[in-house]
């Protein structure tokens, strides 16, 4: 494979483009706008810059890389000399319905179709499609040119050689595959996901503050990162997406959705993209948000 199409240049979908881009394959960004896909440029040649100064790439890899990119603001043409589609569109499983249908429709026949959903079935999401055989989840983390795993999810019809193939690629990319089945959360959010939402309900039930909460799990449990900044980093609609995901495809109540991260989903505050939700972004930084509303009522 040497043609990759990369659909939505949000975080996820430049970040991909950036790590096929920087490993010599021929990259197709598609956009709906093209200021979005200005931006993205913008942000992997700024991720470069930052690879330059580190040493870890020469400034004529930069190039090249930037010279590997050809973005498109109309899907047909984007896909039309695919060999893998990658899909990184928001986490909402009609629009990804919608963009595997016209994918479907559009990538040559041979073409195997990725999605890199965190959550949603690639089974259903192959269903749409008239070649489930080649459809397959393809789960990069963020930020994608930094982390190494690459979760390979196959659907109840991807078929070995696809699933081969992708193992395969994303080795040459310098990640580390790892192959699980399609299942609702796949293994890194079916675990992730439940925990960071039992550090919020540990916040609403008054037990400790954000603050202290983060430095238990950092101090004591070795994590780089406590649960409830991270969940900002990640951003808390993306969190409550997974949550009910998880929640429907298995009919379990322990992964009902706290109500704290679904009334902060609903007042906006959805963490560093939005400038405030468990801490405050909004002046550049990082800082502790102390609010009553994130505790229930009778612990207020």
């Amino acid at each position: 494979m040497k043609n990759i199409t990369v659909i939505g240049s949000g975080t996820m979908g430049n970040g991909i483009a950036h790590v096929f881009a920087q490993n010599g394959y021929t990259v197709s960004l598609v956009d709906i706008s093209k200021e979005a896909l200005d931006r993205a440029l913008a942000t992997i040649a700024k991720n470069l810059d930052r690879q330059v100064s580190k040493g870890s790439l020469t400034e004529d890899d930069k190039k090249k890389t930037l010279a590997n990119i050809t973005v498109f603001t109309e899907l047909g043409a984007g896909v039309a000399q695919a060999d893998l589609v990658v899909e990184a569109a928001t986490e909402n499983v009609d629009l990804k319905l919608k963009i595997f249908r016209d994918i479907d429709q559009h990538a040559p026949a041979n073409a195997i179709l990725a999605s890199n959903t965190s959550s949603i079935s690639i089974t259903r999401i192959a269903a749409a499609t008239k070649r489930p055989g080649q459809v397959i989840g393809m789960h990069f983390m963020n930020p994608v040119p930094v982390m190494k795993l690459v979760e390979v999810i196959r659907g109840y019809s991807t078929t070995d050689a696809v699933t081969a193939a992708v193992m395969d690629t994303s080795r040459k990319l310098g990640k580390v595959p790892v192959e699980v089945n399609d299942y609702p959360g796949f293994v890194a959010n079916k675990i992730l996901m439940p925990m960071i939402n039992e550090a919020i309900i540990t916040l609403y039930e008054g037990t400790a503050g954000v603050e202290e909460i983060d430095t238990v799990m950092k101090l004591g449990m070795a994590h780089p990162m406590g649960p409830l900044h991270l969940a900002d980093f990640i951003g808390l609609d993306v969190c409550l997406s997974i949550m009910n995901v998880l929640f429907e495809g298995f009919g379990n109540p322990k992964y009902a959705p706290c109500p704290l991260l679904v009334n902060m989903v609903a007042a906006g505050h959805l963490g560093a993209k939005s400038g405030q939700g468990f801490y405050d972004y909004s002046g550049g930084g990082k800082e502790l948000v102390v609010a009553a509303r994130f505790r229930k009522k009778e612990f207020a």
